[in-house]
């Protein structure tokens, strides 16, 4: 049987139960919130974790981008005599600065090496990294990485002196191959000598200027790297080493290599905005656009042209909701190009590295580049 005396001790415990839980949630309320918009964020210090994270709103704060390239491949990422930074993979860069920011010219580049580019990335020393690096499943799921808009489809080849007489891999068997570590090209040279049955010396190296003195000094009788990387190397070798004509790229691809640019995983606002500022060059050239008729662009009637260019459609301009201004396109357009402006006067056939578009020409022309739907 309960006691009279038990039962008001119960209940007063209660009470007290109850008011300790109702300052508590006072509590949180008087913190104007902040519990809830920390949760929001979904970001840790180190900004990874869940879908909401706030650098684009850091980034437009700032009004700088950061970005991690690279600074000695011709053609994609490179400083010119002036120290200037060129490339295609630079003016990549400039496309996500001119859609976000609206000046293509307001970055801060950062080049790394190979080994540095990932613990950059996480240590939020870069916003983005645009510089040759390959999307794989291990990168993808170890590194912390989310893989954007690939850019440029690339093969790994081979890069030997002309008089070598090396006409392919199978005819390498005891070659000293200069290699840069850390990289997918490490790899993908162990994995296809061994499946050819074919022995090599590795000579690996951190960054490219070494590697290529070593070349130069022939401690390596052949380059392994992308394609696209030793054509660049190829079309700036130095006259009194024997220059370009020196050196052939044997014809074998070994792998795929898919080059884009990395953000870090938990942002999905940022890498949204950025996936959708390169997909907009390719989206321009596919309707047409360029920096030469933008401003003409901007007078059709083409209800697909204006809803791109952020134009008004009955009466209100399209919004997808990317947290980019509607009319960012045209920022990107004018200040940079589109794709097919961008890979001409960088690598394209025009170009010191004579590139064919190839899989990087649009799919109605048998490549592989294709926009998704802009609406």
């Amino acid at each position: 049987m309960v006691r009279v005396s038990q039962i008001w001790v119960l209940g007063v415990l209660l009470a007290v139960v109850l008011v300790a839980a109702g300052c508590s949630l006072g509590d949180d309320d008087d913190d104007g919130g902040n519990g809830d918009a920390a949760g929001d964020t979904g970001q840790t210090e180190a900004g990874g974790g869940g879908g909401g994270g706030n650098l684009l709103a850091e980034v437009q704060e700032r009004a700088t981008l950061r970005c991690g390239v690279n600074d000695a491949v011709p053609g994609y990422g490179f400083q010119d005599e002036a120290g200037e930074f060129q490339g295609f993979d630079i003016d990549f860069c400039r496309v996500v600065a001119a859609a976000v920011l609206g000046d293509a010219e307001a970055v801060e580049y950062r080049p790394l090496t190979a080994e540095q580019r990932f613990t950059a990335l996480q240590a939020r020393e870069v916003d983005v990294l645009v510089r040759n690096t390959t999307y794989t499943a291990s990168r993808d799921g170890t590194e912390g990485a989310r893989f954007l808009y690939t850019t440029f489809y690339d093969g790994q080849g081979m890069m030997v002196r002309a008089d070598s007489g090396y006409e392919s891999l199978e005819d390498m068997d005891g070659e000293t191959i200069c290699v840069l570590s850390g990289t997918t090209t490490e790899l993908n040279l162990e994995s296809r000598m061994q499946a050819l049955g074919v022995t090599y010396e590795p000579l690996a190296f951190e960054d490219n200027e070494p590697l290529q003195e070593a070349f130069t000094q022939e401690r390596c009788g052949a380059w392994t790297s992308d394609k696209s990387q030793l054509a660049g190397v190829r079309s700036n070798f130095p006259e009194g080493q024997g220059g370009p004509e020196s050196l052939v790229i044997l014809e074998e691809t070994m792998s795929k290599e898919p080059l884009g640019p990395v953000v870090r995983d938990g942002d999905d606002a940022w890498a949204d905005a950025v996936n959708w500022a390169v997909i907009a060059t390719v989206q321009a050239e596919e309707l047409g656009i360029e920096s030469g008729n933008i401003d003409e662009m901007l007078e059709s009637d083409d209800p697909e042209i204006q809803l791109f260019l952020g134009q008004p459609v009955e009466g209100e301009p399209f919004d997808p909701g990317l947290g980019l201004p509607p009319d960012f396109a045209v920022e990107v357009i004018r200040q940079v190009g589109n794709y097919g402006e961008i890979y001409e006067r960088n690598v394209g056939p025009g170009s010191p590295l004579e590139l064919p578009r190839d899989f990087n020409a649009l799919w109605t022309d048998g490549g592989l580049h294709q926009a998704p739907p802009y609406r």
